[in-house]
């Protein structure tokens, strides 16, 4: 059964760090399209980044939306199943809950989406609190 797990959310204060962890089962996580996505309460849900499902690229080429302000960033690793994302400065509009998604492609090449149509399976997300 193809699933996603997030993990990693919690609260921190203004200035903080948090690594979430976007966990795959029953495909082969690196080699998809992943992006990660955020919710705050009453808004819609935003592209924060993505990270290509390339296999000839180990390390993967992530893009970022402006939320992500050279803040964030986006790793996979194909030893344990997973794609990261680092946060650093956390400010409190960071708050949300935080998901990740795959697309249908198969090692589909460089490039990725950070648009929330092109992913079609979605984890449960983790939530973020950045406190004051």
């Amino acid at each position: 059964q193809v699933q996603l797990v997030e993990s990693g959310g919690g609260q921190v204060q203004t200035g903080g760090s948090l690594t979430l962890t976007c966990a795959g089962s029953g495909f082969h996580l690196p080699y998809y399209r992943i992006g990660w996505f955020r919710q705050a309460p009453g808004k819609e849900r935003a592209a924060v980044g993505c990270i290509d499902g390339d296999g000839r690229s180990y390390r993967g080429v992530p893009v970022y939306s402006d939320a992500a302000e050279s803040r964030f960033t986006i790793s996979k690793d194909y030893t344990d199943n997973t794609v990261r994302l680092q946060m650093n400065a956390l400010k409190p509009e960071d708050t949300a809950v935080y998901y990740c998604a795959k697309d249908l492609v198969f090692n589909a090449g460089p490039g990725c989406y950070v648009k929330v149509q092109k992913y079609d399976r979605w984890g449960q997300g983790t939530q973020v609190t950045v406190a004051s």
